[in-house]
């Protein structure tokens, strides 16, 4: 068997790297795409405008052009204040909704955002079904990261964690909440959320956002 120079492999693995960097850069820019245009569909179709959700959500109008133009990555805490406004959940502002009842979604094709001042990830992994009020997010803290705060929902929402990896802090109004690895958390809402990671590793979470009794 013949060994590749040395060389070789580290050119090999310098390309396929940098291919690696284009494809996840260029899948940023398709997800920064489908988040503008249904921010922008979703106030149209509620005869708002720029000003109208400016009030509504807290955000400013400049700052909602620029997203609505993908000219900038909201931040989660943001991103939230809008989805409330516009009385849909986080996932639906990051995929089209679609009517298949049996849908597999490739990792590859899952949403995923990422917040750059913290490093907060939040992976998609439920469709988005039109009448259904469920959203099924994977979330991962990096080391002593924060979320920062969660605008409160509309009374009726809940939300459920699992800690998959690390260790958690949830802040539900004035209450805090440790939840290890392991454990699961439900609580009601609507009051304002915020959640930490309290270990040294990055801490991944399931989460689970019921509106069904919205319906």
């Amino acid at each position: 068997m013949t060994r590749q120079p040395e060389g070789q492999d580290e050119t090999r693995m310098t390309v396929t790297t940098e291919v690696r960097r284009v494809q996840i850069e260029a899948e940023a820019r398709s997800q920064i795409q489908v988040l503008a245009e249904e921010i922008r569909r979703r106030r149209r179709e509620r005869d708002l405008s720029l000003e109208a959700l400016a009030a509504l959500s807290g955000v400013s109008r400049s700052m909602i052009s620029k997203i609505e133009r993908g000219e900038a990555v909201p931040s989660t805490a943001v991103l939230s204040r809008l989805a409330e406004a516009l009385g849909v959940t986080f996932s639906r502002l990051m995929a089209p909704a679609t009517e298949l009842e049996v849908l597999l979604i490739p990792a590859s094709r899952q949403p995923v955002l990422r917040d750059e001042a913290s490093g907060f990830l939040r992976r998609c992994l439920s469709p988005v079904l039109p009448g259904r009020g469920i959203d099924w997010v994977l979330n991962t803290l990096p080391p002593g990261a924060t979320t920062g705060e969660f605008v409160a929902h509309r009374r009726g929402v809940s939300e459920y964690i699992f800690v998959l990896k690390g260790r958690l802090r949830a802040t539900i109004g004035d209450r805090a909440v440790v939840v290890e690895e392991g454990d699961s958390l439900y609580f009601e809402a609507d009051a304002g959320h915020a959640f930490t990671n309290l270990g040294t590793d990055a801490c991944q979470y399931f989460l689970v956002i019921d509106a069904t009794r919205l319906r």
